[in-house]
């Protein structure tokens, strides 16, 4: 879904989407499944970072504030599921298709971009890292180009949460004014052409071309998003060459041996959060120009004719939308395996998690060895007709 859904031509209003099973049955079960991994993991993570780390670093910083997000995007996920299913009858203009797609829209688009620019700021900081702290057989040409001090400050708690609180702020900024132009002005109007033209026009559902596909407030919009996401997503790029080569250089110095493993961790997050990008984020925003374009082009309309029932035709782009939906959960489904990721990028999260389960574990074990101990004496106080039992099953169970 589009976080706007200006008006397109009249013409392309008079068709109707057609969904598949990929939109009826596949998507909802993908959001259900969103739901049911991504509430626990993340809510899991973030009491890790609270509660469980004692010194809190830059990263630890970031990726809480990323499991708040992806807490917001699990609670939106079973709404998007019942709106696949239940979307192409309900009214576009009744109250819950309003709260789909001006509550929970906004939500997913501003998950996105928020994990996109924190995960740019994690690679940033773990470089800053690496420039810091290792030395290779000549210095980096980044520590001549940016100040020290860049470095230094960006390895610092404060800063982390300053960069969190404009994350936030350029998300909601950049989302949250176009959703409330969108319900004050052009629903409003669209509510009046669509009352003036009731007798000939087709009944407006939510599952729409007029909110799947948007207009052209929506694409205008979308230019610069797709842009950010492409020079944050070849800066990652960089970070990445940069530490390889950083690294050739340094096993050829003996005198670095020590911070081999360094390198090694860094490369590895770099790549780590470089992968997520790829096979999450990046076919999204290949697809969406495309689709944009396609949308907004409108030789592929059939010319209409008197005894041609449009509203029971399917819309050209039917199956584009479907596709653009499903690439979409690809990008959504990054707030289940989040956790995962967590889990590679730092040590102390990996090390107090494993704790954790394995104290939760332990507790398990105890419990069920204890129900067995009380439950043979319960069987054998039944036999014996012991009147001591319950004083003996006090005594084991202290």
């Amino acid at each position: 879904m589009e976080y706007t859904q200006s008006k397109t031509s009249n013409a392309s209003l008079e068709f109707s989407l057609c969904p598949s099973a990929a939109t009826l049955f596949f998507l909802p079960s993908m959001y259900t499944l969103l739901f049911v991994t991504a509430l626990p993991g993340n809510v899991l993570s973030l009491w890790v970072f609270t509660r469980r780390i004692a010194t809190i670093s830059p990263t630890h910083v970031y990726l809480s504030h990323l499991s708040v997000s992806n807490l917001l995007l699990s609670v939106t996920s079973p709404f998007l599921a019942v709106y696949y299913v239940w979307g192409s009858a309900w009214m576009l203009h009744g109250a819950v298709c309003q709260l789909v797609l001006h509550a929970v829209t906004p939500v997913l688009h501003m998950n996105i971009y928020i994990s996109l620019m924190i995960l740019t700021w994690v690679a940033l900081t773990r470089f800053a890292a690496l420039i810091q702290n290792t030395h290779a057989s000549r210095p980096s040409v980044c520590t001549t180009l940016l100040p020290h001090a860049f470095f230094s400050r960006l390895t610092t708690v404060s800063f982390a949460k300053m960069v969190c609180a404009m994350v936030w702020a350029l998300s909601i900024a950049g989302i949250v004014p176009v959703t409330i132009y969108y319900s004050v002005y052009e629903a409003i109007s669209e509510v009046r052409g669509n009352e003036e033209d009731e007798e000939g026009g087709c009944q407006e559902m939510c599952y729409s071309p007029q909110v799947e596909i948007g207009g052209s407030l929506s694409a205008i919009l979308t230019v610069p998003v797709i842009i950010i996401f492409f020079i944050l997503y070849l800066l990652v790029l960089v970070f990445y060459m940069t530490v390889v080569r950083h690294i050739r250089r340094s096993r050829r110095n003996t005198h670095v041996s020590s911070s081999q493993s360094l390198l090694s961790r860094v490369l590895r997050n770099i790549v780590v959060i470089q992968v997520v990008l790829s096979v999450c984020l990046l076919p999204f925003h290949i697809f969406k120009p495309i689709f944009i374009s396609l949308a907004h082009g409108q030789d592929f309309l059939p010319a209409r004719s008197d005894d041609t029932n449009f509203c029971s035709v399917c819309h050209p782009l039917s199956v584009l939308v479907e596709v653009k939906n499903c690439l979409f959960l690809l990008a959504a489904l990054r707030g289940s395996t989040d956790p995962v990721m967590y889990f590679l990028l730092d040590r102390t999260f990996q090390h107090q998690t494993l704790c954790l389960l394995r104290r939760r574990r332990d507790v398990v074990d105890r419990t069920q060895a204890l129900w067995s101990i009380t439950g043979s004496a319960n069987q054998k106080a039944e036999q014996l007709g012991e009147e001591t039992v319950p004083t003996t099953i006090v005594d084991l169970a202290t």
